[in-house]
């Protein structure tokens, strides 16, 4: 198309300038970081009678600190213009005639915006929540800036954001920007607050916000922590809290008894500073002192009982678990834009004639037609914040003491239904009913907002919608034996398309099933309901003589159980009873001598089952098997992630080849910070930057896909990370 860009994305308007008039009108929505910047162009061939037109794409990493540079990103898009085909005949090329640059400050809550035309002048403004026009001031500028590299650095390589048509360049790419990035930090650090936080922490605070977590990304993914020190002894001066801050960077640089000096020093004056004691929580679990990290826990839970990672470090009981406060999940801020006329997504030529990304698109099908329903109604994926962190800690907990020990620890310490239908009919307890609220009563709750408990609406609101939009019913499904439509041993292996409960007598799949708490053939033992999950159907309860109640028991030692606990019990069950199936169908397939087929991506489901059950071996096959049958980045992602821990290089470099590749066909041109970039230069700190270089060099790149991992060692000898120099 002669009207578009070559290699950047875009989206057409159907009326010019609604985007930045969208954009404008969602101002006062924004929260915190907010969304990415946005750049509106106005093409146009200069006939009479030809119609302009106005294009947008979303941007990050480009130069907001000052009105000419963003001014030189608008003027460097009429190099991307496409040229017409052939000069004999051709009609006159579309010229880039005006464009807007808009960059949110997310300190002051305003916009700031750069009108350039071509030819002619260029015109910074801000405009506030409700659309006033203001000068632009040097202090507001440089607020625009942080914010701009801190959006970069946070969403770079966030799964929850993604954004079609985001293009991702470098927020820093010499040592001069990195330093105006430090002291840009320094002057705006105890404002950090005003960012807001990541999802696990209730409050943000001058330690804890999304400033100190984009400091701690940037400089942490290279293990470069030394200008993090240099600031943060500048900001300890002034205030004690940092001291945690501090003390991290120099756990970091391996001068951990410098660290603890300082941490002890911190909590001398401030023995409450719940930061200050998780940096000695975690340095006790690395050295394997769990007994002393448990008593600081717990005086980190004391000075800050309202913050969930407090109690999370504290979650080795469950009764510290069921504790945690937890917060509803709030998604990044998108812009809400009109349907465009029509959307140009190009790809690189460079990208096509490498033949890397067989399947490029395969990233954008529907899923939901290649997989087993099962797998896609796993509600694990869909947890987000406070309660995929629980999730992960009871996952953790499963994997340590196994699911028949987790449920009788559960039993053991929370009021079940059971105990409390037979305490009523003693009558220890006198006046308590049972709480019924039928399906029409429950739904006007939601509807009018009567439940206040935020932590079970977030999670109903996950289950509720099925792949397809359809509901789901509040059940889950039939345990492993009480399905009927299992196929038994004698069945016929490759018939079987689905997730089937498949009876085995051989002793590998017994054993299988009994590491996973499970009975033989079948999945994990179904938990059974607390005092706050009784079952609808009274007529269907059955009362227990009181004579086979123990005596002496009482509520005063046992507590009930939160109801977004139970309901996290019951995801972990469904996904302990998946896998349990899962592996005993690969065991049945093996000893048939048959093939066990899946789909690409019910293997790519099945790799993130087993690493959030921490299976990794099992896990790291799953993507394997995934790759065979199809590109995904996800699984090339963990992939690599795993083949660096493991110091495989050729594997690491591999995967890291083809995972950038993809980034490049999506817009994602950006060095670092990203995975990629991590894992490289954790490899080069054993390696060192020379064999990387050498092996790439082996490998026979074409030249395009070679320029794009020459960056990353480009990178690293620029700003000097670890192995740079041998």
């Amino acid at each position: 198309m002669a009207d578009a860009f070559k290699d950047v994305p875009e989206f057409f308007e159907v009326e010019l300038g609604e985007s930045l008039l969208s954009r404008t009108e969602s101002l006062q929505s924004f929260r915190e970081l907010d969304p990415p910047d946005l750049c509106h162009v106005v093409k146009s061939t200069g006939r009479n009678g030809q119609k302009d037109s106005g294009s947008y794409h979303y941007v990050s990493g480009v130069d907001a600190s000052s009105s000419a540079s963003l001014a030189a990103y608008l003027n460097s898009l009429t190099y991307s213009l496409d040229e017409p085909g052939s000069w004999f005949g051709a009609k006159q090329p579309w010229k880039l005639r005006s464009g807007t640059y808009c960059c949110f400050n997310a300190f002051s809550r305003i916009d700031a915006r750069v009108d350039v035309k071509i030819p002619g002048g260029v015109s910074a403004y801000i405009i506030d929540l409700h659309g006033d026009r203001h000068e632009a001031t040097p202090e507001l500028w440089q607020e625009t800036s942080l914010s701009a590299v801190l959006r970069s650095v946070l969403y770079a390589e966030d799964q929850s954001y993604r954004l079609a048509g985001y293009r991702k360049l470098d927020p820093i790419t010499t040592p001069e920007g990195e330093l105006r990035f430090l002291q840009a930090a320094e002057s705006l650090f105890f404002r950090g607050w005003q960012l807001g936080s990541d999802p696990e922490i209730q409050v943000a605070s001058p330690v804890s916000n999304h400033l100190v977590s984009g400091l701690l990304k940037y400089f942490g993914d290279s293990a470069r922590w030394q200008p993090l020190a240099n600031l943060f002894e500048k900001l300890y001066v002034r205030e004690p809290e940092v001291a945690s801050l501090l003390a991290k960077a120099y756990i970091g640089m391996n001068e951990e008894v410098r660290a603890i000096q300082i941490a002890a020093a911190a909590l001398e004056s401030n023995p409450k500073s719940w930061t200050t004691l998780h940096v000695q929580v975690d340095f006790l679990v690395t050295k394997g002192r769990l007994d002393w990290a448990v008593k600081l826990a717990k005086q980190a839970v004391n000075s800050a009982p309202s913050e969930f990672v407090t109690w999370a470090k504290l979650a080795e009981a469950l009764l510290t678990l069921n504790s945690c406060p937890m917060f509803t999940y709030n998604e990044r801020d998108h812009h809400r834009m009109p349907t465009p006329a029509r959307t140009h997504l190009p790809v690189k030529h460079f990208i096509t004639d490498s033949g890397i990304l067989d399947s490029s698109d395969a990233e954008t099908t529907n899923s939901a037609t290649d997989a087993d329903p099962a797998l896609l109604r796993l509600p694990a994926p869909g947890l987000r914040g406070t309660f995929a962190k629980a999730y992960s800690v009871l996952a953790k907990l499963v994997g340590q003491i196994g699911w028949d020990e987790l449920l009788k620890t559960r039993s053991g310490v929370f009021v079940m239904e059971e105990e409390y239908r037979n305490v009523k009919a003693m009558g220890e307890i006198e006046g308590a009913t049972l709480v019924e609220e039928d399906d029409s009563e429950e739904d006007e709750e939601v509807a009018e907002g009567a439940d206040d408990n935020a932590s079970t609406t977030a999670l109903r609101g996950k289950q509720e919608l099925g792949p397809n939009g359809e509901k789901l019913s509040a059940e889950l499904p039939p345990s492993a034996g009480e399905e009927s439509t299992a196929p038994t041993e004698e069945a016929d292996p490759a018939a079987a398309g689905d997730i089937p409960t498949i009876k085995i007598s051989v002793a590998e799949p017994e054993a299988e099933a009994k590491a996973n708490g499970a009975p033989h053939g079948q999945g994990p033992v179904k938990p059974k309901a607390t005092a706050e999950h009784q079952e609808k159907d009274k007529g269907k309860r059955k009362s227990v003589p009181a004579g086979e109640v123990a005596k002496g028991f009482s509520f005063t030692n046992k507590r009930l159980c939160e109801r977004w606990l139970d309901n996290l019990f019951m995801v972990l069950y469904e996904d302990l009873r998946i896998w349990t199936i899962f592996r005993a169908e690969v065991a049945h397939f093996k000893t048939q001598h048959v093939a066990y087929r899946k789909t690409g991506t019910e293997w790519e489901i099945l790799g993130d089952l087993g690493l959030r059950l921490h299976h990794k071996e099992e896990a790291k096959e799953a993507y394997q098997r995934c790759l065979d049958a199809k590109f995904s980045a996800r699984a090339w992602s963990k992939l690599l992630e795993m083949y660096a821990e493991e110091g495989e290089l050729q594997k690491s470099l591999n995967a890291a080849i083809r995972l950038s590749a993809f980034q490049q066909r999506w817009y994602m041109e950006m060095t670092y910070p990203t995975d990629v970039a991590r894992y490289l230069y954790k490899l080069s700190s054993q390696y060192g930057m020379a064999k990387l270089a050498n092996t790439l060099i082996s490998m026979g790149l074409p030249e395009g896909i070679f320029g794009i991992m020459q960056g990353y060692l480009q990178y690293g000898d620029v700003f000097r990370v670890e192995g740079y120099d041998w």
